[in-house]
């Protein structure tokens, strides 16, 4: 491994199904000032784990997703992010799942991942907050929670370029299931520090 592998940052996303992805991402082209939309729409469970975590990682989002049904979770509400818009993720499986990895690298999380953690799906940042707070009230106007399906995890190097796949790990055993989480996986690009 070379200095600059060992010593990138991973981030931890939740993978959508098919349908849900082309959904979040519609929403984030649509609403994301363009020169700084450069991530496909996506749910981060850790912003930073550090480099030499990634062999103890992998077996754990194996050990959460192997042979296991995919979490239970709900588009919940659109919430304000001040100077953005989000949708907010219920689930108690997938927080259940978060609380296990928080917990086995207790003392190794940067202080964004080690504080409370709200799943959210970020559509819209870093605009200014009028503009946020008028597409926050368009969205709740027409907002229905619904089911949302989570496909699966993934590991990423973060490197200041494209997210670099460590690993991804399917909650199915199917063949769908996996050509839904690499169709998602491949969308992932660059963004500021691995930022929403």
């Amino acid at each position: 491994m070379t200095d600059s592998v060992e010593r990138a940052p991973i981030i931890v996303t939740a993978l959508f199904g098919r349908e849900d992805q082309a959904f979040f991402d519609a929403e984030r082209t649509a609403y994301f000032p363009p020169e700084r939309n450069q991530l496909a729409a996506h749910l981060t469970i850790f912003h930073h784990l550090p480099p030499s975590l990634a062999p103890e990682l992998r077996q754990r989002l194996t050990a959460e997703t192997r042979g296991v049904p995919p979490p239970r979770a709900r588009i919940a509400d659109v919430m304000s992010l001040g100077r953005g818009v989000a949708y907010r993720i219920d689930s108690d499986e997938l927080g259940a799942i978060r609380a296990r990895l928080a917990a086995a690298f207790s003392g190794l999380l940067t202080p964004q991942d080690a504080g409370g953690w709200r799943a959210h799906v970020t559509v819209q940042n870093k605009v200014e907050p009028s503009v946020a707070k008028a597409l926050l009230a368009e969205l709740r106007a027409d907002f229905r929670p619904r089911p949302v399906e989570i496909a699966g995890l993934a590991a990423w190097w973060y490197r200041g370029g494209p997210w670099e796949m460590l690993s991804k790990h399917s909650s199915r055993v199917d063949r769908v299931g996996s050509a839904v989480i690499a169709r998602a996986s491949r969308a992932l690009v660059p963004s500021e520090n691995g930022a929403e």
